[in-house]
């Protein structure tokens, strides 16, 4: 009897071990997959360059081309690699307001005019910040690049961004 008894213990026990496992491990899994920076496909990346007076610069950027994708943007992020951003694109030329809520990492705005020409940075913006960040006239994307990457690299007004959707590249 005791070894029936220890035998249905085992064997609850294996199954009962088991399925704690797969449940921990799904957990774990949609939960890498909901808030991971890390594990996003490089395929959902494209290239983008920025002529400047100290060189060309290479970019690989996410596109927020819907409206969806425009309002999370980079919130809930805790971080961005030196050579990644994102690229805002609108249909027509407008201005552009943009804040920080809900986003972890300082960032520099680019305002991107039709024609790929540099309008106007907003380096170093302020993590959880409602305030209003506008492109104070006529552009039609922003891209949002890790903090200090502009003036370290000497990106200004006037240069040339190179990508498929300003007809540049």
């Amino acid at each position: 009897m005791i070894i029936r008894q220890r035998s249905a213990f085992r064997a609850t026990f294996v199954f009962a071990f088991a399925h704690l496992t797969f449940v921990l491990l799904g957990a774990v899994l949609f939960t890498m997959a909901m808030h991971s920076d890390t594990l996003k496909a490089q395929s959902g990346f494209e290239a983008l360059e920025i002529e400047s007076a100290g060189g060309t610069h290479k970019f690989q950027v996410e596109i927020a081309d819907t409206p969806s994708r425009q309002s999370r943007g980079l919130m809930f992020r805790r971080s961005l690699p030196d050579n990644q951003g994102m690229l805002f694109e609108y249909d027509s030329p407008r201005e552009i307001s943009m804040w920080m809520k809900n986003t972890y990492i300082s960032l520099d705005m680019v305002f991107i005019r039709q024609d790929g020409i540099v309008h106007r940075i907003e380096t170093d913006t302020e993590p959880f910040s409602e305030s209003i960040i506008s492109s104070g006239a006529d552009v039609t994307a922003v891209l949002e690049l890790k903090a200090g990457t502009t003036v370290r690299l000497g990106i200004k007004p006037g240069d040339k961004v190179l990508h498929s959707f300003f007809g540049t590249k």
